[in-house]
């Protein structure tokens, strides 16, 4: 007898790699959190034991901290909102956000800019709908060709 996986179990290439930037972003939140409850922490006991300019200083830079990362926290939110509204089921001939784009033989998701990732072996690169690259893709078909920086550019497909 044969098993058979449902089909709704079956992640398909771009639902792979949609669900690897929410969780990458979702752990830098995480993160992001956790040190920034540390440094409160950290700060709060520091206020009970310490007088004097050393202990202004150590606050102020602790404060300092704080605020880099509750600004990469925040920045780090946008991110999962815009990735939280794209349905990664969906295909499209025209590229729109949440599309994954193969241009030159390179794999791009048109999402949110993050670092580069590997599925299955293939390198994917996110890449933000306002940058340049992805501003020349949005609303495009396959077959479209431009040109940014002297480097030309063929549109092979759109999942």
């Amino acid at each position: 007898m044969q098993l058979r996986t449902p089909v709704s179990l079956k992640m398909t290439f771009k639902q792979k790699i949609h669900s690897h930037y929410l969780q990458m972003v979702q752990d830098r939140i995480d993160v992001f959190k956790d040190m920034i409850s540390g440094l409160t922490e950290d700060s709060k006991n520091d206020a009970k034991g310490s007088a004097g300019d050393k202990h202004e200083t150590a606050l102020s830079m602790m404060h300092i901290e704080q605020e880099k990362l509750t600004n990469k926290l925040k920045e780090s939110i946008a991110q999962k909102a815009v990735l939280d509204k794209i349905d990664s089921a969906k295909t499209t001939e025209n590229i729109i956000s949440g599309s994954l784009v193969k241009a030159n033989g390179i794999y791009l998701y048109v999402s949110v800019a993050l670092p580069k990732i590997a599925i299955d072996g293939i390198n994917v690169i996110a890449l933000s709908p306002q940058s340049p690259l992805g501003n020349h893709l949005m609303g495009n078909k396959a077959g479209f060709k431009f040109e940014i920086n002297k480097t030309h550019y063929i549109i092979e497909s759109v999942l």
